[in-house]
């Protein structure tokens, strides 16, 4: 398929028409009529590290090598020094295989497991905290500019979410150009695809910004700081424990951002404030982040 125009710069952008990933489905509107919509199709993964079976994700299927490998790294399962001998994926069986040069054994982290507020039941082995203490972010600098193009661009790229709903999107992106777009029905799940990739491909975090549809929770918070990302936006909100551990490691956490607005709860001595707000469009009503009939 031919990507769209708003598209042609990014590294991975959503690909909203892709068979596999939504269905239409029939029912009745308020109205009684018939009509048809599109949803989002759910399959399971199972990734297992060596022999070990580690989790069963509930995902839209794509990038299913990037979201085991990252999956891995944010859980503390595969280390920096790691050497990867094989991703393998098998469609028939929906399952990843990660192997590790290094001999893995984690029955006593994943007996201690922790359900976290991720859509589709986010899970998080051993100690949430575990190597957040040894964390240092870079001391990245906002443009306020950025900012703003960031979030107008992105809420205008075509997406499943536009097409479908029901799906979470972030977006890793460098100074006003987003690089790499996920989506799925987990936000935790389009993280880890996104850490997955930058680990395949070797990719630095110290100057990127990772922006979200979802709302900026401890464990967002804190899969942004292990990746080493300095800044989490949104045009979501926070909670309070997110704020509390984005404060305590120094990460940028930039919330309810739309048109000319956004908060900034930590972080704020980062921003260049480069851009009048009175100068930036509002978000028209149309462009809002609603599922397609």
């Amino acid at each position: 398929m031919a990507q769209d125009p708003d598209q042609s710069d990014f590294l991975i952008a959503p690909d909203p028409k892709a068979p596999r990933l939504t269905r239409v489905v029939e029912g009745v509107d308020h109205t009684g009529a018939r009509t048809a919509i599109s949803v989002v199709e759910e399959r399971p993964l199972t990734i297992f590290l060596n022999a070990q079976e580690v989790v069963t994700a509930m995902t839209i299927g794509d990038y299913p090598q990037y979201l085991a490998l990252g999956f891995l790294r944010n859980q503390h399962m595969l280390r920096d020094d790691d050497e990867i001998t094989g991703v393998d994926y098998d469609e028939e069986l929906e399952t990843v295989v990660v192997r590790t040069a290094r001999a893995t054994d984690y029955e006593d982290k994943m007996r201690r497991k922790t359900r976290t507020s991720g859509c589709a039941v986010g899970t998080v082995f051993g100690d949430m905290m575990e190597g957040l203490e040894d964390v240092v972010l870079p001391d990245h600098r906002v443009r306020t500019s950025d900012l703003y193009a960031l979030a107008a661009r992105i809420n205008r790229t075509p997406s499943l979410y536009l097409e479908a709903g029901a799906i979470h999107g972030t977006v890793l992106c460098q100074g006003a150009q987003p690089l790499v777009y996920m989506e799925d029905v987990g936000r935790h799940n389009a993280v880890d695809k996104i850490a997955g990739w930058m680990l395949s491909e070797g990719v630095g975090p110290a100057d990127k910004v990772l922006y979200t549809t979802g709302r900026l929770t401890s464990e967002m918070v804190i899969k942004t700081a292990m990746m080493g990302i300095p800044v989490l936006a949104s045009r979501s909100g926070f909670t309070a424990w997110g704020v509390e551990i984005a404060q305590q490691i120094g990460l940028t956490l930039i919330g309810r951002m739309k048109g000319q607005r956004f908060v900034c709860l930590s972080g704020e001595d980062r921003l260049i404030r480069d851009a009048d707000p009175a100068q930036v469009a509002e978000e028209p009503r149309k462009s809002g982040r609603k599922g397609a009939v």
